[in-house]
């Protein structure tokens, strides 16, 4: 991934290295740490932890510009090695593995979005599947029926001074990275799409809590998170998208590709 680490700063290294060791130390000693109330264990998963995991991906943003073929095969050997780690009992680098897993294989269906109005479409779209999943379709029947699998399938983020966590589907996952990453190729607010994303994970969990429910699609309200930071440049991306009969700006329509 030459072309990405490139680009990957020493500052965003350094915060890498830090950030990874501080998250190390919290999921390795979170049992033996405060224990708070309800609302302030929303408070602090939703306003330090959620935005410190997410962190993560902002810090290696970069690397979605590597090559399909290295992203492939990186989401893959992250795919593999969460699988060995969690059968070894390693549940928390087996945590980090899926979400390095999950952002490889967002990135690398990213580099198939010709433009912006693909991205547009996917999270319009994309809540109503999610939220049909989680209220009557297979991610119901999982959590209801198979909780051990669910627990498998998502990432967890443990409560200070108790055994229990919060989870998030691994879809979610790779929905945060893919909208991230779409911020970055297609040139909108990309810091504010970080917050607005991270603060709809918050957001989500929030509610789920507030209503009493098991839980809640996180989609609709991640692509919300990415929609509203960007509606105006995405309008425009939309309205100005060329016509199947119009070439594409810079295009020689004489000539076959």
């Amino acid at each position: 991934m030459d072309r990405a680490a490139a680009v990957l700063t020493r500052p965003r290294i350094v915060g890498l290295i830090a950030l990874g060791a501080v998250l190390g130390v919290y999921y390795g000693l979170h049992e033996h740490l405060w224990n708070a109330s309800l609302w302030w264990d929303i408070a602090f998963l939703a306003f330090v932890l959620i935005p410190a995991v997410f962190g993560l991906v902002w810090l290696v943003l970069p690397f979605w510009r590597a090559p399909v073929l290295q992203l492939f095969v990186a989401a893959l050997a992250f795919a593999a090695l969460a699988i060995v780690l969690q059968a070894a009992g390693a549940g928390v680098p087996a945590n980090f593995a899926k979400l390095g897993a999950m952002t490889a294989f967002a990135w690398v269906f990213l580099n198939y979005f010709e433009d912006a109005s693909w991205v547009v479409l996917v999270a319009v779209i994309i809540p109503w599947v999610d939220a049909y999943s989680v209220w009557r379709g297979p991610t119901n029947k999982i959590v209801t029926h198979h909780e051990h699998v669910f627990t498998l399938l998502s990432f967890s983020f443990p409560v200070p001074g108790e055994n229990g966590a919060a989870k998030l589907g691994l879809p979610d996952l790779m929905f945060f990275a893919l909208f991230l990453g779409a911020a970055a190729r297609f040139r909108l607010r990309v810091g504010w799409t970080w917050v607005g994303l991270t603060a709809s994970v918050g957001a989500t969990m929030a509610l789920a809590t507030w209503w009493d429910v098991g839980g809640l699609p996180a989609l609709p309200l991640l692509s919300a998170g990415f929609l509203l930071p960007n509606a105006d440049l995405l309008w425009r991306a939309v309205r100005e998208r060329p016509r199947p009969s119009e070439p594409r700006p810079g295009s020689d329509p004489g000539r076959v590709r």
